[in-house]
C-alpha cells in the first residue's frame, strides 16, 4: 500500500498561471519505492480564472472557497489531506530536484524531527537565480534555534517557511497556519521550532519566484504598523508555547 505525501498549495487568480510550472517541478520529484504524492490546490476565492491552469491528473484535487487569504486555504486544503506527510508549495514557486526525497529521508530516518526545511534560491523575472548567505549548518535544528536567530535578526529567519516539509500530525496539533494578514508561515514556523526539533537540506530545494504581483512585494505587507503587530503576535505566541512545555513527539 502506497504511503503519500500531501502538497499544499494557496492560489489566488493573479498567480493562477504559475500552477503548470509548479505541476512540472511536482511530476519531475522522485520518491522512494511505496511512497507517492497528492496534490491539493485550494483557490483562495471563487473565480473563473484558476480552474483552466489546473493539470488534468488524478493527483491533482482542486478546490475553492470564499477569500482569507493563503492560510485560510491552506487549512481548507487540510480537510482533505490523506498522507503523513505535508509539504508547503506555494503556486509561484518550483520545487527543485530532489525535494521532496531529502525531506522524507529526514523525518523517515528520525522520528524525533518534525519538520524539514531547505535552502532557496531567489528565481528572478530574467530566469536567473539568486542566493543568499546566512544558511544554518546541515542537519537537526534544536528548539529554539530559528525562534532566537529570528527575534536577533530583524525578525527574518535563517531558514524560509515557504519550503517546510511537517508532520501532518505536528501541523494539526499546532493548529496550522496562524490567523494573520500575512506571515502566516512564518508563525507556523516559529511555533514549530518552539516545540520540535527540524532539519536543514543545504541543497537547494525551492525556487522562490520574485514578480510584481506576489503579495510580499505589494506596500500593504511592508506596513510598519501592521508588520509590528505581527511579528509580536508570531512571536508571543511561539515563547508561550515554548513556556507551556509541551513537546514533539510527545
Amino acid at each position: 500500500m502506497s504511503r503519500r505525501i500531501i502538497i499544499v498549495t494557496a492560489v489566488h487568480a493573479p498567480s493562477a498561471h504559475f500552477l503548470p510550472d509548479a505541476y512540472k517541478s511536482i511530476c519531475e520529484q522522485e520518491l522512494p519505492d511505496g511512497w507517492e504524492w497528492h496534490w491539493l490546490i485550494q483557490e483562495d476565492g471563487k473565480t473563473g480564472q484558476v480552474a483552466p491552469y489546473v493539470p488534468e491528473d488524478e493527483r491533482v484535487s482542486f478546490r475553492q472557497g470564499r477569500p482569507g487569504g493563503p492560510g485560510v486555504a491552506r487549512m481548507m486544503a487540510l480537510a482533505h489531506a490523506d498522507g503523513e506527510y505535508v509539504k508547503v508549495l506555494d503556486a509561484d514557486d518550483q520545487l527543485a530536484p530532489g525535494a521532496l526525497a531529502r525531506d522524507l529521508a529526514a523525518l523517515e530516518a528520525d522520528s524525533t524531527i518534525g519538520w524539514a526545511t531547505s535552502r532557496v534560491l531567489d528565481f528572478l523575472p530574467d530566469g536567473s537565480t539568486a542566493g543568499f548567505p546566512g544558511d544554518p549548518e546541515a542537519g537537526p535544528i534544536e528548539r529554539g534555534e530559528v525562534l532566537e536567530y529570528w527575534k536577533a535578526n530583524g525578525f527574518r529567519a535563517q531558514v524560509h517557511p515557504a519550503t517546510l516539509f511537517i508532520r501532518q500530525d505536528l501541523l494539526l496539533a499546532l493548529g496550522g497556519w496562524m490567523a494573520l494578514p500575512a506571515s502566516e508561515d512564518t508563525g507556523l514556523l516559529m511555533a514549530l521550532n518552539a516545540t520540535s526539533r527540524g532539519w536543514f537540506s543545504p541543497e537547494v530545494g525551492l525556487l522562490y519566484r520574485k514578480w510584481p504581483g506576489q503579495a510580499t512585494s505589494q506596500p500593504s505587507h511592508t506596513d510598519a504598523s501592521e508588520r509590528d503587530a505581527r511579528m509580536a503576535v508570531v512571536q508571543a505566541r511561539a515563547e508561550k508555547l515554548a513556556e507551556l512545555g509541551w513537546r514533539y513527539p510527545a
